[in-house]
């Protein structure tokens, strides 16, 4: 006990001492890229550190204690172009601070407590185009010294104490400022004279976000004559009277986007005067935008009249009782209705409207025709809506429509086809249901139609004629859907420019041998879902542009030896995975062309035979031909010994990953990784993989090279090797994108427990773990060992809001980089991509 004690107290001092030597005489930054971009954030840093070199362009030191500033405090980094300051407790700001940044155009001062800002703070910036002092105590523009940053186009000072809207003189000398973001502030009243250099030099690309802000007061004449890119005024207003003086305050105001109204989770008005939106005739407006009003007061028939000229006009989450009153000269081009309160449909007639959304409105479902003639574009999803009679141009008063969406709605009974509408090339129905589609041919007169969209529609096709006059479409979808006697007949013989054809979960079980005689330029098939029985390659054969083939999850047991021989030679891309396959003599020819084809076959190692039952979930290229050859007899005696080398086999096949594993450490265990890091992920989170981890890793600065099994590994080898050679082997880490898909994966399981072995037999600390959804306790605990580490170790999790990708972009590239070696591309990359080394951070 005494022996411990001494050793407890040697260690204390020890360790203080290790932790206030670690800013100083450690290498505490993250290199991004070598030279060029570093990451301090959070490192309880008190002075720059010495050792980041003079060549950096980006120097993220946010989240530290640079309490004060001084004069020429970053000048040993002449090249830096982005600079972020925020939440350092910075207090004191001295003149010349920023001297010598020739370069920069990025600086971030967010959420300090700045009490002394020196007025040659700013001096030397020349370059200057994004300034950013949200949360810094801000009280005045006039005392903030930016009249000499020439080249800002954006400053942003939301979130301060800012009570006067004066614009300084010194505005005149910012000619190329495109946005001033003054929310939530504290401005009350705006007068003449607090907009005067406006009207001196007028800014005709400004736009003003005023937000948040507790407008009492717009003195009538301050906005006379000026041009505004933008004007935005939302939760401003403690009553409409307030709100209605406010906007006539506006009067003479030339904006090309003025949006007015709320947000969702900052509602101060309960109640609305109609004539609030009076003020609106004295400005001149290009685009109107109105969001989250409700309980309008009085009639709204003359509403919206001082917005007779405006073209672009967006109604969201407002509370109306009609627009039936909208006259017909109005000259509104594009109207956009999301989840408004309506009595009901709205019937206008509006002879200059070309787009026409209205959307995500539940309790509405009988439609009303209306007369817009000069109608391009109608959006109609996400309602409740029920047609009679559906389609022709007196529903829509147009012969001009080239885009109709009904998806998502009631019942569509089709009554005509579509008479008027020759000129449509969109058409969607996805999700809403179709009755009498069989009764005639509906789109007879769509000559020109490209696209069009019937999945889920629960409709069972009968009709051969059901597509008759489809000569130029290219996408059908029609998934979801059945066929009279599980039959897939020739209806597709005048889609001869069919490109895309979805048949998934049709309960299809046979194919007519003409069904795709027509469809010579298609590329893309998707059969998958059904219920064949065989891969009859056959009825592929006429199909010489196609490129992709999915006939995953059916029941095919088998192909005929002569039919392999027809699929198209175009053919890059065959799915064959979830089926039924008999991994019997019968059929040995289809068998070997699976081995054969392992280049074509997507997932050949995850085809597992069905029958015979001693042969049931194992993988069909597990399957030897050489037992095909053995007469009866030998068989018959060697049964037993057959039995022998199975069990064998089963344990060999067991401990083969980890024998191989073992042997790959060794050989590669030194050598330098091709791969930043190897992800394990089920292919149900493919989606999120590819648009989100790969899109900002490889295309970010500096761009990590990741391992993915659909790209990376070699066709013709093995799932398993290509796993433990490319992904590991090759990898400095491992990423483990947790999922309820991934734990229902037993190939993802599989993937992680080599991932576990390797971290063992490589001594690396290299698995860093992603948890892409809430996980239920219960599925979980199935995994116990999943579930232990889990519990014990630090993992990322994603949120899908713009806080929480910024924290958990940062800290995923920031493990990445840990033990990363120095690479001359990525500085060359980065000399060569200022702007993406920009966004990155």
């Amino acid at each position: 006990m005494m022996a411990r004690a001494r050793l407890a107290a040697a260690l204390i001092p020890a360790t203080a001492i290790l932790s206030c030597l670690r800013t100083e005489s450690w290498d505490p930054c993250v290199q991004v890229v070598p030279n060029i971009s570093y990451q301090c954030m959070e490192l309880n840093l008190y002075k720059i550190p010495d050792n980041i070199p003079i060549s950096t362009k980006m120097l993220d030191l946010s989240f530290n204690y640079l309490r004060h500033l001084g004069s020429h405090n970053f000048s040993s980094f002449p090249e830096l172009q982005v600079l972020d300051l925020s939440r350092c407790e910075i207090k004191i700001v001295e003149d010349d601070t920023f001297q010598g940044l020739n370069h920069l155009s990025t600086l971030i001062l967010t959420g300090n407590p700045i009490q002394s800002l020196a007025w040659g703070a700013f001096s030397g910036l020349s370059s200057l185009q994004k300034l950013v002092a949200v949360e810094t105590n801000l009280v005045s523009l006039n005392d903030f010294p930016i009249g000499h940053l020439k080249n800002l186009k954006e400053l942003n000072v939301a979130h301060n104490f800012i009570h006067s809207f004066k614009l300084p003189e010194y505005f005149s000398n910012l000619p190329n400022l495109e946005h001033l973001d003054l929310s939530n502030n504290k401005i009350q009243n705006i007068y003449y004279e607090d907009v005067k250099v406006l009207h001196q030099m007028p800014l005709l690309n400004l736009s003003l976000d005023l937000s948040l802000n507790p407008l009492d007061f717009i003195e009538p004449g301050t906005f006379k004559e000026i041009k505004l890119n933008g004007l935005t005024l939302r939760s401003n207003f403690n009553s409409s009277h307030v709100m209605k003086t406010c906007i006539q305050g506006l009067a003479g105001l030339k904006t090309n986007r003025l949006v007015l109204g709320e947000f969702k989770n900052e509602r101060k008005l309960q109640r609305f005067d109609r004539s609030f939106l009076e003020g609106l005739c004295n400005l001149t407006i290009e685009q109107f935008r109105i969001a989250y009003l409700d309980k309008f007061s009085g009639d709204d028939t003359d509403l919206f009249n001082c917005l007779a000229n405006v073209s672009v006009i967006s109604l969201l989450s407002i509370s109306l009782g009609s627009l039936q009153a909208l006259l017909k000269d109005f000259r509104w081009q594009h109207l956009e209705i999301i989840n408004c309160d309506f009595d009901k449909f709205p019937a206008l007639k509006l002879s200059s409207l070309k787009k026409f959304v209205f959307t995500d409105k539940k309790d509405i479902s009988i439609f009303t025709e209306f007369q817009l003639p000069s109608l391009q574009y109608l959006d109609l999803k996400r309602n409740h809506l029920s047609f009679k009679g559906c389609c022709s141009h007196t529903d829509f008063g147009t012969t001009n429509l080239k885009h109709l969406d009904l998806s998502f709605n009631d019942v569509i009974t089709l009554g005509s086809n579509f008479m008027g509408l020759e000129q449509l090339e969109h058409l969607d129905f996805q999700h809403s249901t179709l009755k009498q589609i069989n009764a005639f041919s509906a789109f007879l007169s769509l000559r020109n139609l490209r696209y069009l969209d019937i999945s889920y529609t629960n409709i069972r096709i009968v009709f051969h004629g059901i597509f008759t006059g489809l000569v130029s479409l290219q996408t059908l979808k029609m998934a979801g859907n059945s066929f009279q006697n599980n039959l897939l007949p020739d209806i597709f013989t005048e889609l001869t420019n069919l490109t895309v054809l979805d048949l998934s979960k049709c309960q299809l079980e046979q194919v007519a041998q003409t069904a795709f005689h027509s469809l010579s330029s298609l590329q893309v098939l998707n059969m998958s879902h059904n219920k064949l029985l065989s891969l009859d390659t056959f009825l592929y054969e006429p199909l010489h542009s196609l490129r992709i083939l999915d006939c995953s999850f059916n029941r095919i047991m088998a192909s005929k030896e002569q039919e392999l021989q027809n699929l198209p030679r175009s053919l890059t891309w065959l799915n064959l995975t979830q089926n039924a396959f008999a991994c019997v003599c019968e059929h040995q020819s289809f068998l070997q062309w699976v081995k054969d084809q392992r280049q074509l076959l997507v997932g050949a190692e995850q085809m597992m035979c069905a029958e015979p039952l001693d042969m049931e979930d194992m993988p069909v290229l597990s399957f030897r031909n050489a037992t095909c050859q053995l007469s009866k007899t030998i068989i018959s005696v060697s049964v037993v010994t057959v039995l022998l080398v199975s069990v064998v086999g089963i344990l060999v096949y067991k401990f083969y990953f980890h024998l191989m594993l073992l042997a790959g450490c060794k050989k590669y265990g030194r050598g330098e990784s091709t791969y930043d890091a190897f992800v394990i992920y089920s292919s149900q989170d493919e989606d999120w993989v590819r648009n989100e981890l790969v899109k900002n890793l490889e295309e970010g600065v500096p761009p990590f090279q990741l391992c993915l099994h659909y790209r990376d590994f070699i066709p013709g080898v093995a799932i398993a090797a290509n796993i433990i050679q490319e992904g590991f082997h090759k990898s400095r880490k491992v990423i483990v994108v947790v999922s309820q898909h991934f734990i229902q994966s037993r190939w993802c399981i599989f993937e992680y427990e080599i991932a576990q072995t390797w971290q063992f037999l490589s001594s690396r600390a290299g698995i860093i773990f992603i948890v892409l959804q809430k996980l239920e306790k219960s599925l979980l605990r199935q995994q116990v060992e999943l579930y232990r580490l889990l519990s014990r170790n630090t993992y990322l999790e994603w949120e899908d809001s713009v806080l929480g990708r910024h924290v958990f972009w940062r800290r995923l590239r920031k493990a990445l980089l840990a033990g990363k070696p120095q690479s001359p591309e990525g500085t060359a990359d980065a000399e060569t991509n200022p702007q993406e080394a920009t966004t990155s951070t």
